[in-house]
């Protein structure tokens, strides 16, 4: 059974996730920004395409072989059990596992909980292959995602550095970068998104993007512009031009020709 909101409002806000929490739903929340898996109204995982995945931030951090990654997916996966096989086969301990994934679950809900442009679905019974780790409350998790998006606006208020790649600007000698951000810097080759830097990094995709917006703010990235507004013609304008498309009468466009002049 699959539950339908057609609005594209917020899920921080949204009708739908209120109502999933009180009757306690199991299965997946699934938006144009992302997916949240609930098993009794609490949030047990999240996942967006904004976001690095929990087998990208233990394997390309360095935590586990790749191999060892599918391994445990092709055992355990069908099961929903990948979390408890990584744990019962010593790839990490049970506090590794719970610490990564509770990140890996915040980077994504920040964007799955972001505004979309597409309507909102809750898919009754699904459940992930992770299998249970620790829940959060939703209402926790939307209150995270809140105050991280302050933050980065607090930090530097350009929201354009977030998707664009990350220009390195030269000659700027002597700004104090970290050790952090200059790995990050290092990755960044003029095409890389912050979410691509993230995932070849194997860092979460928000603090990525708190580096990135750091070092806007210092001047050692660029920020792009913003894209400038679309001029928009008046409405009178607009008929009178549709009007204009008859040939026959010369003297309206002429009305037409001398309207637009005075508006230069």
């Amino acid at each position: 059974m699959t539950l339908t909101d057609d609005t594209c409002e917020p899920v921080l806000g949204s009708p739908m996730l209120v109502r999933l929490v009180a009757e306690r739903a199991t299965g997946a929340l699934l938006r144009d920004t992302g997916t949240l898996y609930l098993v009794d109204g609490q949030v047990v995982h999240a996942e967006s395409p904004a976001a690095p995945g929990l087998d990208v931030l233990l394997t390309a951090g360095g935590r586990m072989r790749p191999e060892a990654w599918r391994r445990a997916v092709d055992q355990a996966g069908a099961r929903g059990a990948v979390g408890r096989f990584l744990v019962d086969s010593g790839q990490v301990t049970g506090g590794e596992l719970e610490l990564c994934h509770l990140g890996a679950l915040h980077d994504a809900a920040f964007f799955a909980l972001a505004p979309g442009k597409g309507p909102t679905r809750f898919r009754y019974g699904a459940v992930h292959w992770i299998g249970p780790v620790r829940p959060v409350a939703a209402h926790a998790l939307a209150r995270e995602a809140t105050r991280r998006r302050e933050l980065l606006d607090r930090i530097w208020p350009h929201p354009e550095v977030d998707a664009a790649p990350v220009v390195p600007v030269a000659d700027r000698p002597g700004l104090p970068v970290t050790v952090r951000q200059r790995a990050l810097l290092a990755a960044a080759d003029g095409v890389r998104t912050p979410g691509a830097i993230a995932r070849r990094l194997g860092r979460p995709a928000f603090h990525t993007m708190v580096d990135v917006r750091r070092l806007a703010a210092l001047g050692a990235v660029e920020t792009p512009l913003a894209p400038a507004p679309a001029e928009t013609v008046p409405d009178w304008i607009a008929r009178v031009s549709a009007q204009a498309a008859q040939p026959s009468d010369e003297a309206l466009l002429r009305r037409v020709r001398d309207a637009l002049e005075a508006m230069r």
